[in-house]
């Protein structure tokens, strides 16, 4: 049997990611933070390990391309929203985090329909601002099992997401501005 028969791996590990993500809102919910902190790891590797076989074997699809990183915010929004609910983080970073994440979706529906279509390909710091987003949520949920550990690191875990979440957006926003002008004048 070929390697190109186990294509649908990568997908198969989205859809695992995205399964995943209401027993992790019900944990979290519950004040369960260990079973929420094995559930998100789970999630997380899943995210790790898909994109690795994606690229390694090139097993890549548009399908992939489009849901993956889909998965991904469905995943973190949820995780800010229930820490938010929980106390664990403040609300207004829920909004920021969600506030970023609609601007580039709005941004690329004006785009495509305003423009014309394109690739839809990350920035080097917005892969940087899902890494912290993603460690800001482990380490908030590890805090919360491990209670001998100094509550700074939450406050500054915060600020950390909240500068990377603004500078994030604020470059998609100045690069895709940039990307219609130049389309506008060609």
């Amino acid at each position: 049997m070929s390697l190109h028969h186990w294509r649908w791996i990568p997908n198969a590990l989205t859809f695992l990611r995205i399964a995943l993500i209401a027993p992790f809102a019900m944990e979290l919910h519950a004040g369960s933070y260990p079973m929420a902190l094995i559930i998100f790891t789970l999630a997380a590797v899943t995210d790790g390990v898909d994109g690795y076989l994606a690229r390694r074997f090139d097993w890549r699809s548009r399908f992939g391309a489009i849901v993956d990183p889909l998965a991904d915010k469905a995943l973190l929004i949820t995780a800010y929203l229930m820490l938010a609910l929980g106390g664990v983080f403040p609300l207004w970073l829920f909004l920021l985090v969600l506030g970023r994440d609609l601007l580039i979706v709005c941004g690329a529906l004006i785009f495509h329909y305003g423009i014309g279509r394109f690739e839809m390909a990350p920035s080097l710091l917005g892969k940087f601002n899902t890494a912290i987003q993603f460690f800001a949520v482990l380490v908030a949920m590890l805090l919360q099992v491990i209670t001998m550990v100094p509550s700074w690191i939450n406050s500054a875990l915060v600020w950390a997401v909240a500068v990377f979440t603004v500078l994030s957006g604020a470059h998609y926003l100045l690069a895709w501005s940039l990307r219609a002008w130049r389309a506008r004048l060609s």
